[in-house]
């Protein structure tokens, strides 16, 4: 039965519409894949040297082992913010003679498989063999072995009891990241030293294997809790439930301010409240305006002010970016419907605009408390906000013509890669990189005044030329209307 899973499964993927357009992604994911392994490799192996020369007095197992806890806190971040369960296409085996216990067996000992559970073993195995190099126990080591793999799978089986539980709440990550920052904080203001208990508990059960059933016999608590929550999930009668919420009608009376543009923006207003995926643009706003206290309360970064402009294009620009990223994505359940109205596709594509200038505008004004720190920063948002008026807005509707991929506007919002194809990626550079660049070459040939002054009249210069850059965009639209249409009437 195995086997016939597997072999679906390759089928699926490879007869899937979305093979050949997401082969460029995938040919990177499997460069990144190979990259980090090859990293943790080499850590495997130089890791004996650097503890032993950074900590002559102390045994760099005992020490490694002390590590352990930031490594776990690590890989439940990672595998929450990116590890998916590989769930199957269940629902027509679920009219065959197929118990669910085997589906479920086999989706749950899929994810054992996971890249997240390979990884670690490239830094362990070559560093278990330094160690037995170097005369260690050869039980105590093929223990530790052990105990760090059933961490990894634990951590595995973990993660997706957190994932199901903070799935249907908004800002689903925020309770993952606070609990792992007060252990963080904890440990390290020395209020329970974490470090040192996962350090006695994995030595202990290294030196007395007795131990690892117990730990064991966690592991296996864990895996069951998992078994029933997908247990119970699978059935047909799911999948056709939906969810009745009392829609929430909002006060959008001082958009009639922006004439015929209006019923477009009132549209995307509620489109943004009402869903969890649009809604995280909102989230993100404050995380945005916050970005500048990593920076700026740094004395040293405070004598290199093109930095400013760096920080203030994402300050302003922080809301463009999230939402403008996925224009006309976000449309993509009723493209095919807004398509065949009698509206003028500028019309659609200015309120657009003008939704993402108005949130420029404000997110100006509320940054400029950051002028404490010095009126250069205040003068450098002043112009990331002009360039991202006249250049990133029109950058990134351009790049929306490119897009193919609708969005899921039900999942869940926080750190959702769904919808997001080479075009998001690349539309980072214009964006982020190409302003730096100019402030940078400015204020080290010119100072600092030609840097602020060249970024302001790129900006304005955009402001100037709207009508005609608007007139291009839309022309770039209209050629890519069916192809758009045709692709997010797929499924995705």
């Amino acid at each position: 039965m195995i086997k016939r899973f597997l072999v679906l499964e390759w089928k699926q993927f490879f007869r899937s519409s979305h093979w050949q357009k997401s082969i460029a992604i995938n040919i990177l994911m499997v460069f990144l894949a190979v990259y980090f392994m090859a990293t943790f490799l080499i850590m495997g192996f130089a890791v004996y040297n650097l503890l032993t020369e950074f900590h002559p007095d102390s045994d760099p197992f005992i020490v490694f082992n002390g590590f352990l806890f930031y490594w776990i806190i690590a890989d439940l971040l990672m595998r929450f913010f990116f590890q998916k369960l590989p769930v199957m296409s269940v629902k027509p085996l679920l009219t065959l003679p197929i118990k669910r216990e085997r589906i479920v067996h086999y989706v749950l000992g899929k994810s054992v498989m996971s890249f997240f559970n390979i990884l670690p073993l490239f830094a362990i195995v070559p560093f278990s063999a330094i160690l037995l190099n170097n005369g260690y126990d050869t039980s105590v080591i093929l223990s530790w072995i052990l105990i760090i793999i059933l961490i990894s799978l634990f951590n595995n089986f973990l993660n997706f009891i957190v994932e199901s539980l903070s799935a249907e709440t908004e800002l689903s990550f925020l309770p993952i990241v606070v609990f792992s920052a007060a252990l963080f904080a904890l440990n390290y203001f020395e209020i329970v030293s974490f470090s040192e208990l996962i350090s006695n508990a994995v030595l202990g059960m290294a030196n007395k294997p007795i131990f690892i059933l117990v730990f064991s016999g966690l592991l296996v608590a864990v895996y069951s809790f998992n078994f029933k929550i997908l247990r119970r999930k699978l059935y047909i009668d799911n999948s056709l439930k939906t969810k009745s919420e009392e829609a929430k009608s909002s006060n959008l009376e001082w958009t009639k301010k922006f004439g015929d543009i209006a019923p477009f923006m009132q549209l995307d207003i509620r489109l943004i409240l009402r869903n969890k995926r649009s809604r995280s643009s909102l989230f993100i706003i404050i995380i945005g305006l916050l970005y500048g206290l990593f920076f700026y309360p740094n004395p040293m970064l405070l004598e290199y002010p093109f930095v400013f402009v760096f920080v203030g294009v994402f300050v302003t620009g922080v809301f463009l970016m999230t939402f403008g990223q996925f224009i006309p994505a976000w449309d993509g359940d009723y493209y095919k419907l807004l398509m065949s109205q009698n509206i003028k596709y500028e019309k659609y594509l200015k309120s657009k605009f003008m939704l993402m200038v108005t949130s420029v505008v404000v997110l100006f004004v509320l940054s400029t408390p950051y002028v404490y720190f010095g009126w250069k920063i205040l003068l450098a948002h002043f112009a990331a906000a002009i360039y991202n008026i006249g250049v990133n807005s029109h950058v990134i509707l351009f790049a929306g013509s490119f897009n193919r991929k609708k969005i899921e506007l039900d999942q869940r919002a926080a750190f959702n890669y769904q919808g997001t194809g080479a075009v998001q990626w690349l539309v980072g550079i214009p964006l982020m990189i190409v302003p730096m660049l100019i402030a940078t070459l400015f204020y080290f040939t010119l100072g600092f005044e030609s840097a602020i002054i060249s970024i302001s009249l790129l900006g304005l210069l955009g402001i100037v030329f709207h009508q005609k850059l608007m007139r291009f965009i839309t022309g770039k639209y209209q050629d890519s209307k069916y192809k758009m249409i045709e692709a997010f009437s797929q499924e995705t």
